[in-house]
């Protein structure tokens, strides 16, 4: 299996760097600042070499001239885009160096060529030593004049091309040391360079396929992970050495060694691997050294916004505003300072333990120098030196405090919501143009969503007096009406107070005003918006029957109608439209009594009230009846007409009124019909 994974691998290698040889002869690069001439050439020889270790393998003469033959080519390579790159100051020097390299492999090129007369003998194979060595050494130098290039680069896909070359030579020294300390390369370590060779190509076919300019840029998660991956397989190539040295040299005691070796470097590379500072000092190296910019600011950003945006079961959001941006600098905790009269206070904390504000004062000048300078304050230069201006503003609490780093400011339209203090995070650095840049626009971005919020919070209490006032507003009107009945009974107790039948008629009065007073009192003071019941049948006749019993001291009011018929509607909402409608028609006067007549159409049933009254012209029904605080009473307060439209309509019914000045009124509330249940029906 092993010799079909050598075999395959670098026969794919071979083909995928042909056809890249033949590509760039016949269309060229895409990108300009590679010759095109050479590159094919370097291409070229790189196939003939993994087509002869496929063919032949690795340690016959002819793997070894094309692999001599190959390192020349990439050379070449890379004196010429030495030159394009208009880096040649050292001049002699560096053409030296590169005449030194070329010759290591010649060199090289020499003795392999001599030990192959010779197989089998002493001589050859101290001279494959030898020749093991200078091909390390050949490497080793092609792998510094790449190293010296490459900052000078003319355009990402010449990078990358760099970046395939360096591999190459990364992997001959990793074999020629091995091949050195075992007597041979093991096989393993050559089946992974196939392998690893055919990925290459394809890096190689990326960057001829794009423009120079434009470049081929790799995400900073995918060039962690491709750097993980290649650790990992140096990881596992220096196992494979190292345990293959101490088979060699062990004797019998070989076994032992392998398992303590192994055993010991996967426990030593597991506590490397759990460390949060060199996981920290690994990622700020990476990044200082291969990235233009300290920050990916789209990913940043995108986890930024995830932070705020959590779900309502989540943190709270003024503890999602110190994590969202503790996370931009690996700070691991974090507190936010709210603005509070004219300094600030603690509103919220994230991992944060001990007090780092101090006294009143200490908050109102901190205040005071964020709002004046909205300068982000690094505290370990301050408590070096407190002279100056912003020494002097940060409370000594603060600069007391062994954690304490950074403090943000978060203005917000020309006015200071607060700041936030960051924690100094596992690998302590100074703060560069790209921290203070992002911390300044996160800084910005908190205050919006801190004043949002606030603003919300403002608006929910001002919703909440509205809804009060509103709530009262209908209370009230149902107040005037119980004082006009109280007012009703009072005037007639003194001419009828002897009688028994009005005794007990008021004494029933007085215990139905005093619960719809207490039902009053309980709208009042609920928190939420009143939902009522679920719509359910209701008997029209109960609820006429109701509105009859209600006003009986007040005036006539007769029942008309199928006592069948039922409605779907709130049983409480239904009897209080038809409260107020009797309660107005009452007030219209009329010599007649008050009607409710009860009908129905198909599937809607209908609940009429009609008086004889004054009535109502039409442009007063279409303009100002069911207008709030409207009436044509002088002492009415105009909000029985409207909310009994809004109770019939949140049932899903309506109102109509038909009316003249002069003869009376018609209210007519249409519901949708409902089959009563057995219980009602019974």
């Amino acid at each position: 299996m092993l010799i079909g994974v050598i075999v395959w691998g670098h026969a794919i290698a071979a083909l995928l760097f042909g056809a890249l040889a033949f590509w760039t002869v016949r269309r060229g690069a895409a990108d300009t600042a590679l010759p095109r001439g050479w590159l094919a050439l370097a291409l070229a020889l790189t196939a003939l070499w993994t087509l002869s270790v496929a063919g032949i393998g690795d340690a016959q003469a002819v793997s070894h001239l094309f692999a001599g033959a190959r390192t020349l080519g990439w050379l070449m390579l890379l004196i010429v885009l030495q030159r394009r790159a208009g880096s040649d100051d050292a001049g002699l020097g560096r053409i030296l160096a590169y005449a030194a390299v070329a010759a290591v492999d010649i060199a090289q090129l020499v003795l392999d060529l001599a030990a192959a007369t010779m197989p089998g003998s002493q001589a050859a194979a101290m001279i494959g030593a030898v020749s093991t060595v200078l091909g390390a050494l050949a490497a080793l130098g092609a792998l510094l004049l790449l190293h010296g290039l490459f900052p000078v680069a003319a355009s990402a896909a010449t990078r990358m091309v760099l970046v395939a070359a360096g591999a190459f030579w990364l992997i001959d020294v990793n074999l020629c040391i091995a091949a050195y300390l075992v007597g041979q390369a093991p096989a393993e370590l050559i089946a992974a360079r196939g392998v690893a060779l055919a990925a290459m190509a394809l890096l190689v076919a990326l960057a001829l396929s794009r423009p120079g300019t434009g470049g081929v840029q790799l995400s900073r998660t995918a060039t962690f992970h491709t750097l993980s991956v290649l650790g990992l397989m140096a990881y596992f190539a220096v196992t494979i050495m190292a345990t293959s040295l101490i088979a060699a040299l062990g004797g019998d005691h070989a076994r032992i060694g392998q398992t303590a070796f192994v055993f010991g470097s996967t426990v030593a590379v597991l506590t490397a691997a759990s460390s949060g500072w060199l996981r920290a000092w690994v990622k700020v190296k990476l990044v200082k050294h291969l990235f233009t910019h300290r920050y990916d600011y789209r990913s940043e950003w995108t986890r930024f916004t995830e932070t705020l945006g959590e779900p309502k079961g989540g943190a709270p959001l003024d503890e999602r505003l110190v994590k969202a941006v503790a996370d931009l600098t690996d700070s691991p905790a974090g507190l936010l300072l709210v603005a509070e009269g004219d300094g600030l206070a603690v509103g919220a904390s994230w991992r944060w333990e001990g007090d780092a504000l101090g006294t009143a004062a200490d908050s109102m000048t901190l205040a005071e120098h964020l709002r004046v300078t909205g300068r982000i304050l690094e505290l370990d230069p301050l408590r070096e030196r407190l002279d100056g201006a912003d020494g002097a503003a940060v409370p000594a609490a603060m600069l007391a405090h062994g954690e304490a780093w950074v403090v943000v400011p978060l203005p917000h339209l020309g006015r200071m919501a607060g700041a936030i203090l960051l924690a100094r995070p596992l690998l302590a650095r100074a703060l560069d143009w790209e921290d203070f840049d992002l911390l300044r626009i996160a800084g910005r971005q908190v205050a919006s969503y801190l004043a949002e919020e606030r603003a919300q919070s403002a608006l929910a209490e001002a919703r909440r007096f509205e809804e009060f006032n509103r709530r009262f507003a209908f209370i009230l009107h149902d107040v005037k009406n119980i004082v006009s009945q109280l007012s009703l009974v009072a005037r007639n107790a003194v001419r009828h107070a002897d009688n028994p039948d009005f005794r007990a008629d008021m004494v029933a009065t007085l215990n139905e005003s005093a619960t719809r007073m207490n039902d009053l009192l309980a709208r009042l003071s609920e928190r939420e918006p009143a939902r009522g019941e679920a719509l359910r049948p209701v008997a029209l006749s109960s609820v006429a029957a109701g509105s009859v019993a209600r006003f009986r001291t007040r005036g006539a009011v007769v029942v008309e109608g199928p006592a069948t018929l039922h409605a779907s509607a709130d049983p409480a909402r239904l009897q209080q439209v038809i409260d107020h409608l009797v309660h107005n028609a009452l007030d219209a006067g009329g010599s007649d009594p008050v009607r409710i007549v009860l009908g129905d159409a198909g599937d809607r049933v209908w609940v009429e009230v009609i008086d004889t009254g004054i009535g109502m012209t039409r442009q007063f029904i279409r303009d100002e009846l069911f207008r709030p605080f409207v009436s044509s009473k002088p002492s009415g307060f105009g909000i029985g007409a409207f909310e009994a439209r809004q109770l019939a309509v949140a049932m899903g019914g309506h109102i109509a009124v038909d009316s003249q000045p002069g003869r009376g009124a018609r209210f007519r509330v249409t519901l949708a019909a409902a089959r009563p249940m057995l219980e009602q029906a019974a």
